[in-house]
């Protein structure tokens, strides 16, 4: 469901990953039709990134 917020509001899932400042950014970048794309693709990498780093959460507190 993420990844299809981060295609049609990309600065919508910025703020659901708890990153406003973000959000913000790319909510000034989406604004123009040009930067939607550039918004759409850097919201799918941080969404990526923010899935990366749950996961190396949860491994390291199943580990400690």
């Amino acid at each position: 469901m993420r990844l299809l917020l981060a295609l049609v509001f990309p600065w919508l899932q910025f703020f659901t990953i708890g990153r406003p400042l973000a959000g913000t950014i790319c909510l000034i970048l989406q604004i123009t039709i040009i930067g939607w794309i550039p918004a759409a693709i850097w919201s799918v990498y941080a969404l990526s990134q923010y899935k990366t780093d749950r996961k190396i959460e949860r491994a390291l507190a199943s580990r400690g």
